[in-house]
Protein backbone atom coordinates (compact mmCIF):
# COMPACT_ATOMS: atom_id res chain seq x y z
CA UNK A 1 0.00 0.00 0.00
CA UNK A 2 1.23 3.82 -0.70
CA UNK A 3 1.80 5.75 1.86
CA UNK A 4 -0.01 9.53 2.48
CA UNK A 5 0.16 12.39 5.51
CA UNK A 6 -2.74 10.76 8.11
CA UNK A 7 -5.75 12.01 8.02
CA UNK A 8 -5.87 13.81 11.46
CA UNK A 9 -3.84 16.39 10.47
CA UNK A 10 -5.75 19.47 9.89
CA UNK A 11 -6.47 22.62 11.63
CA UNK A 12 -10.37 23.96 12.37
CA UNK A 13 -10.92 26.63 13.76
CA UNK A 14 -14.39 27.67 14.14
CA UNK A 15 -15.38 31.29 14.36
CA UNK A 16 -18.23 33.30 16.02
CA UNK A 17 -20.18 33.41 13.27
CA UNK A 18 -20.67 30.04 12.77
CA UNK A 19 -18.97 29.41 9.86
CA UNK A 20 -15.57 27.07 10.25
CA UNK A 21 -11.98 27.30 8.65
CA UNK A 22 -10.24 23.95 7.81
CA UNK A 23 -6.50 24.38 7.24
CA UNK A 24 -4.10 21.54 6.25
CA UNK A 25 -0.98 21.09 9.08
CA UNK A 26 1.45 20.38 6.37
CA UNK A 27 3.48 22.29 4.54
CA UNK A 28 4.24 22.11 1.01
CA UNK A 29 7.70 23.17 -1.09
CA UNK A 30 8.21 25.93 -2.88
CA UNK A 31 6.69 25.63 -6.00
CA UNK A 32 7.86 26.35 -9.43
CA UNK A 33 7.79 30.02 -10.86
CA UNK A 34 6.58 28.49 -13.57
CA UNK A 35 5.19 25.14 -15.18
CA UNK A 36 8.19 25.23 -17.88
CA UNK A 37 10.68 25.02 -15.37
CA UNK A 38 9.60 21.43 -15.20
CA UNK A 39 9.94 20.51 -18.19
CA UNK A 40 13.55 22.10 -18.77
CA UNK A 41 14.61 20.14 -15.75
CA UNK A 42 13.66 16.91 -17.35
CA UNK A 43 15.03 17.64 -21.00
CA UNK A 44 18.21 17.98 -18.91
CA UNK A 45 17.95 15.01 -16.23
CA UNK A 46 16.39 12.09 -18.33
CA UNK A 47 16.26 13.44 -22.10
CA UNK A 48 15.65 9.91 -23.23
CA UNK A 49 12.39 9.60 -20.99
CA UNK A 50 8.77 9.53 -22.81
CA UNK A 51 7.01 12.75 -21.99
CA UNK A 52 3.96 12.32 -24.32
CA UNK A 53 2.62 9.50 -26.58
CA UNK A 54 -0.05 8.81 -29.07
CA UNK A 55 -1.11 5.94 -31.03
CA UNK A 56 0.36 5.08 -34.78
CA UNK A 57 -1.15 2.04 -36.47
CA UNK A 58 0.18 -0.95 -34.13
CA UNK A 59 2.41 1.33 -31.95
CA UNK A 60 3.13 4.52 -30.74
CA UNK A 61 4.18 7.89 -31.26
CA UNK A 62 6.47 9.13 -28.59
CA UNK A 63 7.79 12.17 -27.70
CA UNK A 64 11.26 12.40 -25.37
CA UNK A 65 11.74 14.98 -22.86
CA UNK A 66 14.29 16.84 -24.42
CA UNK A 67 12.56 16.39 -27.69
CA UNK A 68 9.93 18.18 -26.32
CA UNK A 69 11.25 20.91 -25.53
CA UNK A 70 13.41 21.63 -28.48
CA UNK A 71 10.30 21.47 -30.94
CA UNK A 72 8.51 23.54 -28.43
CA UNK A 73 10.97 26.21 -28.43
CA UNK A 74 11.17 25.94 -32.21
CA UNK A 75 6.95 26.68 -32.23
CA UNK A 76 7.36 29.20 -29.94
CA UNK A 77 9.62 31.15 -32.15
CA UNK A 78 7.45 30.49 -35.08
CA UNK A 79 4.40 31.92 -32.71
CA UNK A 80 6.00 35.20 -31.58
CA UNK A 81 6.52 36.05 -35.03
CA UNK A 82 3.32 35.85 -35.96
CA UNK A 83 2.71 38.30 -32.71
CA UNK A 84 1.00 35.39 -30.63
CA UNK A 85 1.00 36.65 -27.48
CA UNK A 86 -0.52 37.38 -23.41
CA UNK A 87 -3.55 39.29 -25.97
CA UNK A 88 -3.55 37.08 -28.92
CA UNK A 89 -3.82 33.43 -27.47
CA UNK A 90 -3.85 29.90 -29.27
CA UNK A 91 -7.20 28.17 -29.54
CA UNK A 92 -7.27 24.65 -29.91
CA UNK A 93 -10.24 23.34 -31.62
CA UNK A 94 -9.65 19.15 -31.57
CA UNK A 95 -8.70 16.87 -28.85
CA UNK A 96 -5.90 15.36 -27.26
CA UNK A 97 -2.46 14.72 -29.20
CA UNK A 98 1.28 15.21 -29.54
CA UNK A 99 1.12 18.13 -31.56
CA UNK A 100 -1.28 19.89 -29.40
CA UNK A 101 1.22 19.37 -26.80
CA UNK A 102 3.44 20.73 -27.91
CA UNK A 103 1.68 23.55 -29.09
CA UNK A 104 0.42 24.17 -25.49
CA UNK A 105 4.17 24.28 -23.79
CA UNK A 106 5.19 26.70 -26.75
CA UNK A 107 2.64 29.45 -26.23
CA UNK A 108 3.16 28.97 -21.93
CA UNK A 109 6.81 29.33 -23.03
CA UNK A 110 6.05 32.88 -24.45
CA UNK A 111 3.65 34.28 -22.50
CA UNK A 112 0.55 33.49 -24.77
CA UNK A 113 -2.49 31.71 -23.01
CA UNK A 114 -3.81 28.54 -25.09
CA UNK A 115 -7.04 28.16 -25.27
CA UNK A 116 -8.60 24.34 -25.52
CA UNK A 117 -12.04 23.97 -26.55
CA UNK A 118 -13.92 20.67 -26.69
CA UNK A 119 -14.28 18.81 -30.13
CA UNK A 120 -17.93 18.74 -30.08
CA UNK A 121 -17.99 22.37 -30.53
CA UNK A 122 -16.32 22.48 -33.84
CA UNK A 123 -17.49 18.66 -34.68
CA UNK A 124 -21.40 18.96 -34.40
CA UNK A 125 -22.41 21.48 -36.85
CA UNK A 126 -25.38 22.64 -34.81
CA UNK A 127 -22.94 23.00 -31.38
CA UNK A 128 -20.30 25.65 -33.64
CA UNK A 129 -22.64 28.63 -32.31
CA UNK A 130 -20.82 27.49 -28.60
CA UNK A 131 -17.52 27.59 -30.65
CA UNK A 132 -18.47 31.23 -32.17
CA UNK A 133 -19.14 32.40 -28.58
CA UNK A 134 -15.81 31.44 -27.06
CA UNK A 135 -13.77 32.48 -30.36
CA UNK A 136 -15.28 36.06 -30.20
CA UNK A 137 -14.62 36.39 -26.39
CA UNK A 138 -10.80 35.37 -26.72
CA UNK A 139 -10.31 36.19 -29.81
CA UNK A 140 -7.45 34.30 -31.14
CA UNK A 141 -4.55 34.96 -33.08
CA UNK A 142 -4.15 31.29 -34.41
CA UNK A 143 -6.06 28.05 -34.27
CA UNK A 144 -4.84 24.63 -34.51
CA UNK A 145 -7.06 21.60 -35.25
CA UNK A 146 -4.96 17.93 -35.76
CA UNK A 147 -6.99 17.38 -38.87
CA UNK A 148 -7.59 20.01 -41.24
CA UNK A 149 -10.22 18.11 -43.46
CA UNK A 150 -12.35 16.68 -40.34
CA UNK A 151 -12.33 20.03 -38.90
CA UNK A 152 -12.52 22.34 -42.11
CA UNK A 153 -16.01 23.49 -41.54
CA UNK A 154 -15.28 24.71 -37.84
CA UNK A 155 -11.66 26.66 -38.85
CA UNK A 156 -13.83 28.26 -41.98
CA UNK A 157 -16.14 29.97 -39.65
CA UNK A 158 -16.16 33.71 -39.40
CA UNK A 159 -15.02 34.07 -35.88
CA UNK A 160 -12.04 33.49 -36.91
CA UNK A 161 -11.65 35.68 -39.74
CA UNK A 162 -8.68 37.37 -37.94
CA UNK A 163 -6.72 34.66 -37.14
CA UNK A 164 -4.05 32.16 -38.71
CA UNK A 165 -5.05 28.47 -39.41
CA UNK A 166 -3.14 25.28 -38.65
CA UNK A 167 -3.34 21.84 -38.61
CA UNK A 168 -0.86 18.55 -38.51
CA UNK A 169 -2.66 16.65 -41.08
CA UNK A 170 -4.98 17.51 -44.46
CA UNK A 171 -3.80 20.91 -43.82
CA UNK A 172 -5.36 22.31 -47.48
CA UNK A 173 -5.27 25.65 -47.34
CA UNK A 174 -3.70 25.94 -43.59
CA UNK A 175 -0.37 26.65 -41.84
CA UNK A 176 0.78 23.11 -41.52
CA UNK A 177 1.86 22.28 -38.39
CA UNK A 178 5.67 21.16 -39.68
CA UNK A 179 6.13 24.90 -40.86
CA UNK A 180 5.69 26.15 -37.41
CA UNK A 181 8.27 23.48 -36.07
CA UNK A 182 10.87 25.01 -38.63
CA UNK A 183 10.97 27.83 -36.09
CA UNK A 184 11.55 31.31 -35.48
CA UNK A 185 13.14 34.04 -33.49
CA UNK A 186 14.90 34.17 -30.38
CA UNK A 187 12.10 33.73 -27.73
CA UNK A 188 14.67 34.13 -24.49
CA UNK A 189 12.85 38.02 -24.01
CA UNK A 190 9.45 36.66 -23.99
CA UNK A 191 10.24 33.67 -21.74
CA UNK A 192 11.69 35.74 -19.17
CA UNK A 193 8.54 37.37 -18.91
CA UNK A 194 6.59 34.56 -18.14
CA UNK A 195 6.32 34.50 -14.23
CA UNK A 196 3.86 33.35 -11.23
CA UNK A 197 1.05 35.71 -12.59
CA UNK A 198 1.13 34.83 -16.11
CA UNK A 199 -1.76 33.07 -17.80
CA UNK A 200 -1.28 30.07 -18.57
CA UNK A 201 -4.44 28.64 -19.85
CA UNK A 202 -8.15 30.12 -20.41
CA UNK A 203 -10.25 27.00 -19.66
CA UNK A 204 -14.22 27.06 -19.72
CA UNK A 205 -16.51 26.02 -17.00
CA UNK A 206 -18.62 23.47 -17.68
CA UNK A 207 -21.99 25.69 -17.91
CA UNK A 208 -23.67 23.19 -16.16
CA UNK A 209 -25.41 25.85 -13.92
CA UNK A 210 -24.26 29.17 -16.26
CA UNK A 211 -23.09 30.15 -19.10
CA UNK A 212 -19.52 29.08 -19.66
CA UNK A 213 -16.60 31.88 -18.12
CA UNK A 214 -13.47 31.63 -18.93
CA UNK A 215 -11.22 30.81 -16.03
CA UNK A 216 -7.79 32.62 -16.21
CA UNK A 217 -5.00 29.80 -15.49
CA UNK A 218 -2.10 31.18 -14.18
CA UNK A 219 1.52 29.60 -14.18
CA UNK A 220 1.18 30.29 -10.42
CA UNK A 221 -1.74 28.56 -9.41
CA UNK A 222 -0.95 25.13 -11.26
CA UNK A 223 2.24 25.17 -10.68
CA UNK A 224 1.72 25.55 -6.52
CA UNK A 225 -1.44 23.00 -6.69
CA UNK A 226 1.10 20.22 -8.37
CA UNK A 227 3.18 21.40 -4.89
CA UNK A 228 0.19 20.52 -3.03
CA UNK A 229 -0.23 17.57 -4.41
CA UNK A 230 3.26 16.23 -4.22
CA UNK A 231 3.13 17.35 -0.48
CA UNK A 232 0.52 14.30 0.58
CA UNK A 233 1.20 11.75 -1.78
CA UNK A 234 4.79 10.99 -1.01
CA UNK A 235 4.74 8.08 -3.69
CA UNK A 236 4.86 10.00 -6.87
CA UNK A 237 8.67 10.84 -6.49
CA UNK A 238 9.34 6.81 -5.59
CA UNK A 239 9.03 6.59 -9.35
CA UNK A 240 7.78 8.63 -12.55
CA UNK A 241 4.46 8.20 -12.87
CA UNK A 242 2.58 6.54 -16.05
CA UNK A 243 -0.71 6.34 -17.54
CA UNK A 244 -2.93 5.78 -19.59
CA UNK A 245 -5.47 9.02 -20.09
CA UNK A 246 -8.22 9.79 -22.24
CA UNK A 247 -9.66 12.91 -20.13
CA UNK A 248 -9.99 15.73 -22.32
CA UNK A 249 -7.59 18.76 -21.94
CA UNK A 250 -9.96 21.55 -22.38
CA UNK A 251 -11.29 20.44 -19.01
CA UNK A 252 -9.41 21.55 -15.92
CA UNK A 253 -9.08 17.57 -14.70
CA UNK A 254 -7.58 16.07 -18.10
CA UNK A 255 -5.54 19.17 -18.83
CA UNK A 256 -4.31 20.93 -15.66
CA UNK A 257 -4.28 18.07 -13.07
CA UNK A 258 -2.83 15.08 -15.15
CA UNK A 259 -1.14 16.94 -17.46
CA UNK A 260 0.68 18.86 -15.33
CA UNK A 261 1.26 16.29 -12.93
CA UNK A 262 3.15 14.20 -14.92
CA UNK A 263 5.60 17.26 -15.86
CA UNK A 264 5.89 17.76 -12.84
CA UNK A 265 7.20 14.24 -11.88
CA UNK A 266 8.92 13.40 -14.96
CA UNK A 267 6.57 11.03 -15.85
CA UNK A 268 4.58 9.94 -18.87
CA UNK A 269 1.50 9.92 -20.73
CA UNK A 270 0.07 7.65 -23.12
CA UNK A 271 -2.95 9.48 -24.46
CA UNK A 272 -6.07 7.45 -25.10
CA UNK A 273 -7.96 8.30 -27.89
CA UNK A 274 -10.74 6.18 -26.78
CA UNK A 275 -13.85 6.96 -24.35
CA UNK A 276 -16.15 5.18 -21.62
CA UNK A 277 -18.52 4.73 -24.54
CA UNK A 278 -20.01 1.42 -25.81
CA UNK A 279 -18.16 2.42 -29.45
CA UNK A 280 -14.88 3.59 -28.14
CA UNK A 281 -14.21 1.21 -25.35
CA UNK A 282 -12.54 -0.97 -27.43
CA UNK A 283 -9.95 1.37 -28.41
CA UNK A 284 -9.44 1.76 -24.75
CA UNK A 285 -9.05 -1.68 -23.57
CA UNK A 286 -6.66 -2.50 -26.34
CA UNK A 287 -4.24 0.64 -25.15
CA UNK A 288 -4.80 -0.61 -21.61
CA UNK A 289 -3.42 -4.29 -22.78
CA UNK A 290 -0.46 -2.96 -24.14
CA UNK A 291 0.65 -0.64 -20.94
CA UNK A 292 0.85 -1.03 -17.61
CA UNK A 293 0.26 2.29 -15.91
CA UNK A 294 1.22 3.39 -12.22
CA UNK A 295 -2.14 5.68 -12.07
CA UNK A 296 -5.17 5.68 -13.07
CA UNK A 297 -7.37 8.20 -13.11
CA UNK A 298 -11.62 8.37 -14.73
CA UNK A 299 -14.73 8.95 -14.19
CA UNK A 300 -17.04 6.65 -12.06
CA UNK A 301 -18.73 5.35 -15.64
CA UNK A 302 -15.25 4.60 -16.97
CA UNK A 303 -14.55 3.02 -13.99
CA UNK A 304 -17.19 0.60 -14.29
CA UNK A 305 -16.86 -0.41 -17.83
CA UNK A 306 -12.93 -1.28 -17.16
CA UNK A 307 -14.25 -3.92 -13.89
CA UNK A 308 -16.90 -5.30 -16.18
CA UNK A 309 -13.95 -5.41 -19.27
CA UNK A 310 -12.06 -7.16 -16.55
CA UNK A 311 -13.85 -9.86 -15.17
CA UNK A 312 -13.29 -11.70 -18.42
CA UNK A 313 -9.61 -10.70 -19.11
CA UNK A 314 -6.97 -11.96 -17.35
CA UNK A 315 -4.24 -10.61 -19.40
CA UNK A 316 -5.79 -6.98 -19.26
CA UNK A 317 -6.28 -7.46 -15.13
CA UNK A 318 -2.82 -8.51 -14.90
CA UNK A 319 -1.11 -5.30 -17.10
CA UNK A 320 -3.91 -2.75 -15.46
CA UNK A 321 -2.94 -3.73 -11.67
CA UNK A 322 0.80 -4.89 -11.92
CA UNK A 323 2.11 -1.45 -11.15
CA UNK A 324 -0.79 0.76 -9.95
CA UNK A 325 -0.34 2.62 -6.95
CA UNK A 326 -3.20 5.04 -7.03
CA UNK A 327 -6.94 4.60 -8.26
CA UNK A 328 -8.41 8.47 -8.72
CA UNK A 329 -12.32 9.42 -9.56
CA UNK A 330 -14.10 12.54 -9.93
CA UNK A 331 -17.21 13.67 -11.19
CA UNK A 332 -19.68 11.84 -8.94
CA UNK A 333 -19.13 9.01 -6.70
CA UNK A 334 -17.56 5.40 -7.20
CA UNK A 335 -20.45 2.89 -6.82
CA UNK A 336 -19.87 0.53 -3.77
CA UNK A 337 -19.64 -2.59 -5.88
CA UNK A 338 -17.29 -0.79 -8.46
CA UNK A 339 -14.92 0.01 -5.48
CA UNK A 340 -14.69 -3.40 -4.20
CA UNK A 341 -14.64 -5.04 -7.13
CA UNK A 342 -11.24 -3.10 -7.94
CA UNK A 343 -9.76 -3.61 -4.63
CA UNK A 344 -10.43 -7.50 -4.95
CA UNK A 345 -8.75 -7.73 -8.78
CA UNK A 346 -5.80 -5.46 -7.37
CA UNK A 347 -5.42 -7.89 -4.74
CA UNK A 348 -5.36 -11.08 -6.88
CA UNK A 349 -2.53 -9.48 -9.71
CA UNK A 350 -0.25 -7.57 -6.74
CA UNK A 351 -1.42 -9.00 -3.34
CA UNK A 352 -2.04 -5.37 -2.18
CA UNK A 353 -4.51 -2.86 -2.72
CA UNK A 354 -3.49 0.65 -4.71
CA UNK A 355 -4.97 3.88 -2.98
CA UNK A 356 -8.59 4.36 -4.23
CA UNK A 357 -9.20 8.05 -3.37
CA UNK A 358 -11.24 11.20 -5.25
CA UNK A 359 -10.64 14.84 -4.62
CA UNK A 360 -12.74 18.07 -4.72
CA UNK A 361 -12.33 21.19 -6.58
CA UNK A 362 -14.03 23.30 -9.73
CA UNK A 363 -12.14 24.68 -12.69
CA UNK A 364 -11.63 28.10 -10.68
CA UNK A 365 -9.37 25.78 -8.26
CA UNK A 366 -6.37 24.52 -10.75
CA UNK A 367 -8.33 22.01 -10.05
CA UNK A 368 -8.06 20.26 -6.28
CA UNK A 369 -8.21 22.13 -3.21
CA UNK A 370 -9.52 18.78 -1.00
CA UNK A 371 -8.08 15.05 -1.53
CA UNK A 372 -9.05 11.89 0.19
CA UNK A 373 -4.90 10.81 0.66
CA UNK A 374 -5.78 8.32 2.86
CA UNK A 375 -7.67 4.87 2.10
CA UNK A 376 -11.06 5.14 2.60
CA UNK A 377 -13.46 2.82 4.07
CA UNK A 378 -15.89 3.33 1.16
CA UNK A 379 -16.55 5.89 -1.61
CA UNK A 380 -17.84 8.99 -1.68
CA UNK A 381 -15.58 10.93 0.71
CA UNK A 382 -13.45 13.90 -0.97
CA UNK A 383 -11.02 14.53 1.83
CA UNK A 384 -9.31 17.45 3.42
CA UNK A 385 -7.44 20.65 2.61
CA UNK A 386 -3.91 20.17 1.35
CA UNK A 387 -1.38 22.17 2.24
CA UNK A 388 -1.48 25.72 1.39
CA UNK A 389 -5.37 26.04 0.47
CA UNK A 390 -8.08 26.65 2.78
CA UNK A 391 -11.53 25.66 3.34
CA UNK A 392 -14.27 28.20 4.78
CA UNK A 393 -17.62 25.78 5.89
CA UNK A 394 -20.73 28.55 6.09
CA UNK A 395 -23.65 26.60 7.54
CA UNK A 396 -26.89 26.47 5.53
CA UNK A 397 -29.87 24.64 6.03
CA UNK A 398 -29.93 21.40 8.44
CA UNK A 399 -27.90 20.13 10.77
CA UNK A 400 -23.96 19.13 9.23
CA UNK A 401 -24.68 21.07 6.12
CA UNK A 402 -22.09 23.75 4.75
CA UNK A 403 -21.44 25.82 1.89
CA UNK A 404 -17.57 25.26 0.56
CA UNK A 405 -15.81 28.44 0.47
CA UNK A 406 -11.91 28.15 -1.06
CA UNK A 407 -8.90 30.48 -0.66
CA UNK A 408 -4.98 29.31 -1.57
CA UNK A 409 -2.70 30.25 -3.87
CA UNK A 410 -4.12 27.10 -6.43
CA UNK A 411 -7.48 29.71 -6.41
CA UNK A 412 -7.92 31.80 -9.93
CA UNK A 413 -8.31 35.45 -9.69
CA UNK A 414 -11.05 36.06 -12.05
CA UNK A 415 -12.46 35.81 -15.41
CA UNK A 416 -11.91 36.30 -19.16
CA UNK A 417 -13.29 39.73 -20.05
CA UNK A 418 -16.11 39.40 -17.23
CA UNK A 419 -15.81 41.93 -14.35
CA UNK A 420 -19.47 41.17 -13.24
CA UNK A 421 -18.98 37.49 -12.69
CA UNK A 422 -15.25 37.72 -11.13
CA UNK A 423 -17.28 40.55 -8.41
CA UNK A 424 -19.72 37.77 -7.98
CA UNK A 425 -17.46 34.84 -6.96
CA UNK A 426 -16.21 36.39 -4.39
CA UNK A 427 -17.50 37.21 -0.96
CA UNK A 428 -16.27 40.38 0.70
CA UNK A 429 -12.99 38.15 2.43
CA UNK A 430 -12.01 37.28 -0.78
CA UNK A 431 -12.94 33.54 -0.78
CA UNK A 432 -14.15 31.79 -3.79
CA UNK A 433 -17.58 30.91 -3.48
CA UNK A 434 -17.59 27.38 -5.06
CA UNK A 435 -22.00 26.75 -4.68
CA UNK A 436 -21.07 22.78 -3.73
CA UNK A 437 -22.85 22.02 -0.50
CA UNK A 438 -20.57 19.23 1.98
CA UNK A 439 -21.18 17.63 4.87
CA UNK A 440 -18.10 16.76 8.21
CA UNK A 441 -18.40 12.75 7.48
CA UNK A 442 -18.21 13.13 11.47
CA UNK A 443 -19.35 16.71 12.78
CA UNK A 444 -17.49 15.81 16.05
CA UNK A 445 -14.07 15.69 14.31
CA UNK A 446 -13.27 17.83 10.75
CA UNK A 447 -9.86 16.14 10.62
CA UNK A 448 -12.12 13.13 9.16
CA UNK A 449 -12.72 15.11 6.03
CA UNK A 450 -15.90 15.72 3.95
CA UNK A 451 -18.35 14.28 1.74
CA UNK A 452 -19.88 16.21 -1.59
CA UNK A 453 -23.43 16.75 -0.35
CA UNK A 454 -25.10 18.81 -3.81
CA UNK A 455 -24.86 21.85 -6.07
CA UNK A 456 -26.62 24.63 -4.06
CA UNK A 457 -27.67 25.91 -7.52
CA UNK A 458 -29.58 23.00 -8.37
CA UNK A 459 -31.61 23.28 -5.05
CA UNK A 460 -35.29 24.69 -4.96
CA UNK A 461 -38.31 24.55 -2.86
CA UNK A 462 -41.99 23.00 -3.02
CA UNK A 463 -45.22 25.18 -2.53
CA UNK A 464 -44.65 24.30 0.61
CA UNK A 465 -41.50 26.09 1.10
CA UNK A 466 -39.45 22.89 1.96
CA UNK A 467 -35.96 22.62 0.10
CA UNK A 468 -35.34 19.80 -2.56
CA UNK A 469 -31.81 18.53 -2.37
CA UNK A 470 -32.19 17.79 -6.23
CA UNK A 471 -28.29 16.09 -6.16
CA UNK A 472 -29.08 13.52 -3.86
CA UNK A 473 -32.47 12.84 -4.97
CA UNK A 474 -30.92 12.64 -8.38
CA UNK A 475 -28.30 9.53 -7.54
CA UNK A 476 -31.19 8.04 -5.58
CA UNK A 477 -33.45 7.87 -8.59
CA UNK A 478 -30.43 7.08 -10.44
CA UNK A 479 -29.56 3.87 -9.01
CA UNK A 480 -33.63 2.61 -8.46
CA UNK A 481 -33.82 3.04 -12.37
CA UNK A 482 -30.96 1.45 -13.34
CA UNK A 483 -30.73 0.36 -17.31
CA UNK A 484 -34.14 2.30 -17.60
CA UNK A 485 -32.53 5.83 -17.46
CA UNK A 486 -29.53 7.53 -18.75
CA UNK A 487 -30.12 10.60 -16.47
CA UNK A 488 -33.02 12.12 -14.92
CA UNK A 489 -34.03 16.10 -14.56
CA UNK A 490 -35.82 16.57 -11.59
CA UNK A 491 -38.67 19.59 -11.69
CA UNK A 492 -41.00 21.05 -8.80
CA UNK A 493 -40.04 24.76 -8.12
CA UNK A 494 -43.10 26.27 -6.17
CA UNK A 495 -44.76 23.32 -7.18
CA UNK A 496 -46.89 20.94 -4.82
CA UNK A 497 -44.63 17.74 -5.52
CA UNK A 498 -41.86 16.71 -7.31
CA UNK A 499 -41.75 15.66 -10.83
CA UNK A 500 -39.40 13.89 -13.09
CA UNK A 501 -38.08 13.79 -16.98
CA UNK A 502 -36.37 10.81 -17.81
CA UNK A 503 -34.26 10.13 -21.16
CA UNK A 504 -34.49 6.68 -21.11
CA UNK A 505 -31.58 3.98 -20.73
CA UNK A 506 -30.44 1.07 -22.68
CA UNK A 507 -33.21 -0.86 -20.80
CA UNK A 508 -36.09 1.27 -22.15
CA UNK A 509 -35.41 0.28 -25.76
CA UNK A 510 -37.17 -3.13 -24.86
CA UNK A 511 -40.06 -1.83 -24.31
CA UNK A 512 -42.85 -1.03 -26.64
CA UNK A 513 -43.44 3.27 -26.57
CA UNK A 514 -44.87 5.72 -29.14
CA UNK A 515 -43.01 9.42 -29.66
CA UNK A 516 -46.42 11.60 -28.79
CA UNK A 517 -45.22 15.09 -28.82
CA UNK A 518 -41.72 14.54 -27.38
CA UNK A 519 -42.65 11.99 -25.21
CA UNK A 520 -42.78 8.21 -25.09
CA UNK A 521 -46.04 6.18 -24.42
CA UNK A 522 -46.42 2.59 -23.42
CA UNK A 523 -47.89 0.87 -20.91
CA UNK A 524 -44.58 -1.39 -21.16
CA UNK A 525 -42.45 1.44 -20.23
CA UNK A 526 -44.22 3.20 -17.85
CA UNK A 527 -45.36 -0.12 -15.86
CA UNK A 528 -41.23 -0.55 -15.62
CA UNK A 529 -40.93 2.90 -14.52
CA UNK A 530 -43.56 2.66 -12.03
CA UNK A 531 -41.92 -0.54 -10.74
CA UNK A 532 -38.46 0.46 -10.68
CA UNK A 533 -40.09 3.82 -8.47
CA UNK A 534 -42.11 2.47 -6.01
CA UNK A 535 -39.94 1.77 -3.34
CA UNK A 536 -39.19 5.24 -2.48
CA UNK A 537 -39.69 6.63 0.82
CA UNK A 538 -39.63 9.99 2.70
CA UNK A 539 -41.81 13.22 2.52
CA UNK A 540 -42.45 15.28 -0.60
CA UNK A 541 -38.68 16.71 -0.85
CA UNK A 542 -37.42 13.60 -1.02
CA UNK A 543 -39.72 11.17 -3.56
CA UNK A 544 -40.49 11.39 -7.07
CA UNK A 545 -44.41 11.41 -7.43
CA UNK A 546 -44.34 11.51 -11.09
CA UNK A 547 -42.47 10.87 -14.32
CA UNK A 548 -42.25 10.98 -17.75
CA UNK A 549 -39.91 9.64 -20.43
CA UNK A 550 -38.16 11.51 -22.89
CA UNK A 551 -38.40 10.90 -26.73
CA UNK A 552 -35.52 12.92 -27.84
CA UNK A 553 -32.09 13.09 -26.20
CA UNK A 554 -30.32 16.21 -24.68
CA UNK A 555 -28.93 18.93 -27.22
CA UNK A 556 -25.62 19.94 -27.13
CA UNK A 557 -26.23 22.34 -29.99
CA UNK A 558 -29.42 24.23 -27.63
CA UNK A 559 -27.23 23.98 -24.49
CA UNK A 560 -29.11 21.00 -22.62
CA UNK A 561 -25.75 19.03 -22.49
CA UNK A 562 -22.13 20.26 -21.52
CA UNK A 563 -19.11 19.27 -23.58
CA UNK A 564 -18.23 17.62 -20.36
CA UNK A 565 -21.41 15.38 -20.93
CA UNK A 566 -23.62 16.56 -18.17
CA UNK A 567 -26.93 17.86 -18.18
CA UNK A 568 -27.87 21.68 -17.82
CA UNK A 569 -30.76 20.95 -15.73
CA UNK A 570 -32.26 24.78 -16.46
CA UNK A 571 -31.60 24.58 -20.13
CA UNK A 572 -33.99 21.20 -20.04
CA UNK A 573 -36.77 22.70 -18.40
CA UNK A 574 -36.59 26.19 -19.89
CA UNK A 575 -36.62 24.26 -23.42
CA UNK A 576 -38.93 21.51 -22.61
CA UNK A 577 -41.43 23.69 -20.46
CA UNK A 578 -44.23 22.96 -22.63
CA UNK A 579 -43.21 18.88 -21.43
CA UNK A 580 -43.05 19.95 -17.93
CA UNK A 581 -46.64 20.81 -17.73
CA UNK A 582 -47.91 17.91 -19.45
CA UNK A 583 -46.15 16.26 -16.72
CA UNK A 584 -47.83 17.93 -14.48
CA UNK A 585 -51.11 18.26 -15.79
CA UNK A 586 -51.35 14.23 -16.35
CA UNK A 587 -52.47 12.32 -19.46
CA UNK A 588 -50.46 9.91 -21.54
CA UNK A 589 -47.41 8.53 -20.81
CA UNK A 590 -47.23 10.49 -17.69
CA UNK A 591 -46.50 7.88 -14.86
CA UNK A 592 -48.01 9.02 -11.56
CA UNK A 593 -46.07 7.12 -8.49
Amino acid sequence: MVSAHKPHDVIAEERPDGSMILRSAHGMEAPAARTLDWLDRWAEETPRSVFLAERSGPGWRELRYREARDRARAVAGSLLDRGIGPDRPVMVISGNGVDHGILSLASQMIGAPVVPVAEQYALVPEARKHLDDIGARVEPGLVFADDGEKFGPALERAVFDGAEKAASIRAGNWTTFESLEAGGGDISSAADRVGPRTVAKILFTSGSTSKPKGVLTTHGMMCANQEQVAAVLPFLAARPPVIVDWLPWNHVFGSSFNMNLILRHGGGMRIDAGKPTKPLIGATLENLRMVSGTLAFNVPAGFAMLRDAMRDDAKLREVYFRDLDMVMYAGASLPGDVFDDLLEMAREVKGEEPLVTSSWGLTETAPAHLLQHEPPDGSGRVGVPLPGAELKLVPVDGDNRWEAFARGPNVFGGYHRDPDGTAGAFDAGGWFRSGDAMRLVDPADPSRGLAFDGRLGEEFKLASGVWVRAAALRLDLLRRLGGLAADVVICGADRAEIGLLVFPGPEAGSTRADDRGGILVGVDLEAAVADSLAGQTGGPSRRAARALVMAAPPSMAEGEITAKGNLNFGKVRSLRAEIVERLYAGGPGVVEL
